[in-house]
C-alpha cells in the first residue's frame, strides 16, 4: 500500500481518453522543412483547434462529427486536409505567392479498430462498422469481433449475455453512454440489451484504470458509447432483421435539420421472439418469449461561432421476457407447482442534458455541464420466488478543461454529485437504500508530442455509506519510436455491491441464500476496494510489406475488500465479506495484420489466473476459463464484406451441483461466427450470417430440469451456449 502510494506522490503526469491526431507544419525553405510555430488547426464548422508549438508540432481530437481538417496562417494558403486515420501528420504550408492548389487530400479508410500509439492510456476505438461485423442488434451482443471483450453466458434461461474484462464481471467495469454512468445498479444485468447496436457510433474500450473524471467505480476498465449525432447522422435508416430462431427486429433513424444551428434524431426500436425452441429436449426454453419497444429522441444545438454544443436526449423502453418451461402459461400456472416458469417485466426512463462552452478566443479552454435522470422498474418471479426493484438516479457533473502556458501542460477538474435510490423486494422480504455521493478531482496532464505524456488524476468523494476518500489515477505512456509505445497505469476503485440485482439468475434456482446478519442498508456487507495496475507494449511493423502490430497486455487487479459471492456447495449462495486474498491476473498477446488493403486479420491468446480465499480455502474463480484464443479476418471491399470469427474457450471450473457434488471440469470447445454482406449500392446493403455455426452446445444446461420445485434445480451453472447455432438474415438502407 504505501509503497502505491509513494508512486503516485513521485510521478506528475496524466492524459485525455479520447484518441488524438498527433502532426507537425512545416515551410519549405530552399531544400528545407522548417518548423512553423503559430499556425492554426481546427475542424471545420467547430470551435475544436490547436496551435502549433515553437517545434511546428499539435495535438488535436479526433471528431466524429467531421473529417475536415484546417490549416490557416497569415501569408500562406488554407488547406483542408480530409483525415481519416490517427496517424501522424506531416503537413507543409504552402505561401500564398506559390501557384498551388488550395486544397490538399489526405484520405485512407480508417480501421474499425484502432489502437493508438499516441494516447496515454490503452484505450481501442471502436467505430460503427465493427458492430455491423456480427448480428448486432443490442450492446450485450456487439463484443462478439473484439478480443479486448470475453462475453460470457449469465445462465440457462434468460439468453442474457454478460461481458468481462481481466477475468472479472461487468460490475467492476465503468460503463457509460456519452460519459454519464449508464450499466448500473438495477441496469447491470440486462441492461446492455437495452441499447440498440445501430443507435451506436462509436465505442471506446479503456483497459485499467479509468480517468477520475467519470468517478470512483472503475477497477478494471471503462466501456463508454458515443451514439449518433443528429448533426451528423444519415436522414432515413431502416433496419430489419430475421433468425431463423424466431427472432425479429426492426431499427428506424430518422432526422431533421429545424436549422443550421439545430437538428433532431428519433430512433425506434423494436424486437420480439415468439418462436418456442427446446433443441436438448430438456422441457425448458432454450431461449425466452420477448417483447422489447425502445424509443428516442435526441436533440443537438451547435454555434460553431459563439463556441456552444448541447444535446437533449429522453429515452423510453419496455421489455417483457417469459421463460422457463416449454408449457407454462402465466395465465393459468403462475403461483402454482404445475409447470416452472418465469415472466420479468422492466420499463425504463431515461433523461439528459449536455451544455458545452469552447473560449473562442482560447480553444484549450472550455466548461461542460452534464445531468442526468433515469428510472428503471423491474417487476419479476422465477417460479415461486419475486424479485422485483425500483431504481431511481440523478448524475450530474461540471467540468473545466484548460492549459497552463502551453498545450504541452493540461488541466481537467471538476465536480460530480449522485444519488441513487433502491427499492428492492427480495422474496417476502423488503430493502431499501440511498446511495448519495459528492466527488471533485483534479487531473494534470504533460504531453511532450514526441516521446512522454502522463497523466496524475486524483479525486476526493464523499458517500452516505462509504465515508470520505481519495481514489487516485495514473497513466504513463513512453514512445520508442512512432511505432513502438509503452504505457504504465495503476489507480484504485470503490464500490457497494447490489448483490441481488448483480446476481439475478440465482433467483432460477433452489440454492438457499445466505448473507449476514443485515445490520445496515447494505445488507451488511463492507463495500468492495481494489487496487488494478499493468502495463502494455504495443509495436508497429511491416511484415512483407503489410502493416501489422503486436501487443501484450499485462495487468492485476487486486482486493482489498470484496463481496465473495460462495456457490460451493450444492444448496446454498452465500454472500460475505473476503477474508485473506482475492486477485486477477491477466495477459493478453495480440497479433493485428493488413493482409491487403481490403483485407485484416487480428488474433490474440489470453491467460487468466482468477482466485479468491473461500470460508472453506483458496479456489480458482468458477466459470473462468485459463486460456482464451481469438481470430477474426474481415474483407472490406466495394460490393462485397465478409468476416469470419473463430474463439477458442479453454477448460473452467464449475462449482458443486447435485449431479456434481465435488464440481467439475468442462471440456475446451470452440465456436465459429461468420457474416457475408452484399452492397448493390450505397444505400442498399442485405447481409446473412450464423452465430455458433458448428453448433456446440451445453450438455444438459439445467441441474434437475425434470424436478423444478425440487432441492437441486440450477440453472446458473453454464458456460457455453444453450440454443446452438442462429442462421439469420437482414437488410439496412441509408439515405
Amino acid at each position: 500500500m504505501y509503497f502505491k502510494i509513494i508512486v503516485f506522490l513521485l510521478v506528475a503526469c496524466v492524459a485525455s481518453a479520447q484518441q488524438s491526431i498527433n502532426g507537425m507544419v512545416h515551410v519549405q525553405e530552399g531544400q528545407n522543412l522548417v518548423p512553423l510555430e503559430g499556425v492554426n488547426i481546427y475542424w471545420a464548422g467547430t470551435s475544436i483547434g490547436a496551435t502549433t508549438d515553437a517545434e511546428g508540432r499539435f495535438r488535436i481530437q479526433l471528431l466524429e462529427e467531421t473529417n475536415q481538417l484546417v490549416f490557416s496562417y497569415i501569408g500562406f494558403e488554407t488547406d483542408i486536409l480530409t483525415v481519416d486515420d490517427s496517424q501522424m501528420i506531416h503537413h507543409t504550408m504552402r505561401s500564398q505567392n506559390d501557384d498551388n492548389l488550395d486544397e490538399v487530400v489526405v484520405s485512407k479508410r480508417r480501421k474499425s479498430v484502432q489502437k493508438s500509439y499516441f494516447e496515454t492510456r490503452n484505450v481501442v476505438n471502436v467505430s460503427s462498422d465493427e458492430l455491423l461485423k456480427a448480428a448486432c442488434c443490442n450492446l450485450s451482443e456487439s463484443f462478439e469481433t473484439n478480443p479486448s471483450i470475453d462475453v460470457n453466458f449469465n445462465d440457462a434461461l434468460t439468453g442474457v449475455k454478460q461481458v468481462q474484462m481481466m477475468g472479472l464481471a461487468s460490475p467492476y467495469l465503468m460503463i457509460s453512454e456519452e460519459n454519464i454512468p449508464m450499466i448500473r445498479g438495477a441496469s447491470q444485468i440486462y441492461g446492455l440489451s437495452f441499447t440498440p447496436g445501430t443507435w451506436v457510433e462509436s465505442m471506446q474500450i479503456t483497459k485499467g484504470a479509468g480517468s477520475v473524471v467519470n468517478g470512483f467505480e472503475s477497477m478494471t476498465g471503462q466501456i463508454n458509447t458515443e451514439l449518433k449525432k443528429p448533426l451528423s447522422s444519415e436522414k432515413l435508416f431502416l433496419n430489419l432483421f430475421r433468425s431463423f430462431n424466431g427472432r425479429s427486429e426492426l431499427n428506424l433513424h430518422t432526422k431533421a435539420d429545424l436549422n443550421p444551428k439545430l437538428s433532431t434524431n428519433l430512433f425506434v426500436h423494436l424486437n420480439q421472439r415468439t418462436q418456442k425452441n427446446d433443441r436438448n429436449n430438456d422441457a425448458f426454453l432454450d431461449t425466452p418469449l420477448s417483447e422489447q419497444w425502445n424509443v428516442l429522441n435526441r436533440w443537438q444545438y451547435i454555434d460553431a461561432q459563439n463556441g456552444l454544443v448541447s444535446f437533449f436526449n429522453l429515452r423510453l423502453m419496455g421489455d417483457q421476457k417469459q421463460l422457463g418451461s416449454v408449457d407454462f402459461d402465466p395465465d393459468l400456472n403462475k403461483d402454482t407447482t404445475t409447470f416452472w416458469g418465469s415472466e420479468i417485466f422492466t420499463d425504463r426512463l431515461d433523461a439528459s442534458f449536455k451544455l458545452g462552452y469552447v473560449n473562442p478566443a482560447i480553444p484549450f479552454q472550455s466548461v461542460g455541464f452534464q445531468l442526468a435522470y433515469s428510472r428503471h422498474d423491474q417487476d419479476s418471479y422465477f417460479g415461486l420466488r419475486t424479485y422485483d426493484i425500483n431504481h431511481e438516479s440523478w448524475y450530474g457533473s461540471l467540468l473545466y478543461n484548460s492549459i497552463i502556458s502551453n498545450t504541452r501542460h493540461k488541466i481537467k477538474t471538476g465536480l460530480n454529485v449522485a444519488y441513487d435510490a433502491y427499492d428492492e423486494q427480495v422474496l417476502t422480504d423488503v430493502y431499501d437504500r440511498i446511495d448519495r455521493s459528492v466527488g471533485a478531482y483534479f487531473e494534470y496532464t504533460y504531453d511532450s508530442l514526441e516521446k512522454l505524456n502522463g497523466s496524475l488524476g486524483i479525486r476526493y468523494d464523499h458517500h452516505n455509506h462509504l465515508g470520505g476518500f481519495l481514489t487516485p489515477r495514473l497513466h504513463l505512456r513512453y514512445k520508442f519510436s512512432d511505432l513502438t509505445t509503452l504505457r504504465f497505469s495503476a489507480g484504485s476503485g470503490r464500490k457497494v455491491a447490489n448483490i441481488f440485482t448483480e446476481n439475478q439468475k440465482l433467483f432460477a434456482s433452489s440454492r438457499t441464500i445466505e448473507i449476514p446478519n443485515v445490520s445496515d442498508s447494505r445488507f451488511g456487507l463492507l463495500p468492495e476496494r481494489a487496487w488494478n495496475y499493468g502495463f502494455s507494449l504495443v509495436k508497429g511493423f511491416d511484415l512483407w510489406q503489410m502493416p501489422s502490430s503486436l501487443s501484450l497486455d499485462v495487468f492485476r487487479t487486486e482486493f482489498v475488500n470484496q463481496v465473495v459471492v460462495d456457490w460451493e456447495t450444492a444448496d446454498a449462495i452465500r454472500f460475505y465479506n473476503l477474508e485473506g486474498d482475492s486477485f486477477a491476473n491477466s495477459v493478453q498477446l495480440g497479433f493485428d495484420s493488413e493482409l491487403a488493403s481490403d483485407l485484416n486479420l487480428r488474433l490474440a491468446y489470453k491467460y487468466y489466473d482468477v482466485q479468491l480465499d473461500y470460508d472453506a480455502g483458496r479456489q480458482q474463480k468458477p466459470l473462468q476459463p485459463e486460456h482464451r484464443f481469438f481470430a477474426n479476418l474481415g474483407y472490406v471491399g466495394k460490393k462485397w464484406r465478409l468476416d469470419g470469427t473463430y474463439q477458442y474457450t479453454g477448460a473452467m471450473r464449475v462449482p458443486a451441483t447435485a449431479n456434481h457434488p465435488e464440481g467439475q471440469q468442462t471440456d475446451p470447445f470452440g465456436l465459429v461466427n461468420a457474416q457475408i454482406t452484399y452492397i448493390p449500392t450505397s444505400k442498399l446493403e442485405f447481409y446473412v450470417g450464423a452465430e455458433n455455426a458448428a453448433d456446440y452446445r451445453q450438455t444438459d444446461p439445467i441441474v434437475s430440469a425434470s424436478d423444478p420445485f425440487g432441492t437441486s434445480f440450477d440453472t446458473t451453472q453454464v458456460y457455453a451456449p444453450v440454443e446452438g447455432s442462429m442462421m439469420y438474415v437482414g437488410m439496412r438502407y441509408n439515405f
